[in-house]
């Protein structure tokens, strides 16, 4: 069972952090939220794990991941406890650039065309990121089904996936720390 007291308690007290940031997205902010604190971390990987595969479970996707490095602490962590639960899923890494050696591939992992995936992703903000990733997996056959994270900033995110016909689901929004988007 997913414990969502203590996994916020674990982004307070580790990722959530206030001054003056420049995100991912190019965007000026007054905090910012470091989760590679909570989802490196064993009981944080753990409760991210948990209530991820908490939310893909009404509908099981073939595969989990999301752009490499951010999303690939997320999906190990989710595939790790869908193997302990019996659970068949596989995972996938998207490259931001392909390697210059071996396959060359922008999305790494064992998964035939047509299979079904959910996007995993850290943060949402504008969402560019998990678009990219969305965009890769495409690319190469599979079926984006909708996209997951663990916080979503509140700043146009999730309207950037549904215009592109996604669901974004997210194990807390901004507010939920006391901050207004």
């Amino acid at each position: 069972m997913y414990d969502r007291n203590a996994l916020a308690d674990l982004v307070r007290s580790k990722a959530l952090k206030f001054g003056d940031f420049t995100l991912a997205s190019g965007k000026k902010a007054k905090y910012y939220l470091d989760c590679r604190q909570i989802t490196l971390d064993s009981h944080g990987a753990q409760l991210i794990g948990t209530g991820m595969l908490e939310l893909l479970a009404p509908k099981m996707p073939d595969l989990v991941g999301g752009m490499a490095i951010g999303a690939d602490p997320i999906t190990a962590a989710i595939l790790t406890l869908a193997g302990v639960e019996g659970k068949p899923l596989r995972g996938v890494m998207v490259r931001k650039e392909a390697k210059q050696h071996g396959t060359g591939k922008l999305v790494e992992g064992p998964f035939q065309v047509g299979e079904s995936i959910a996007i995993v992703e850290d943060v949402v903000t504008t969402g560019g990121s998990s678009l990219l990733a969305i965009e890769r997996c495409e690319e190469v056959g599979l079926k984006v089904q909708r996209v997951l994270a663990i916080i979503d900033r509140l700043e146009g995110g999730r309207e950037a996936f549904a215009a592109r016909g996604y669901e974004l689901t997210t194990l807390f929004t901004i507010k939920d720390f006391g901050i207004a988007p």
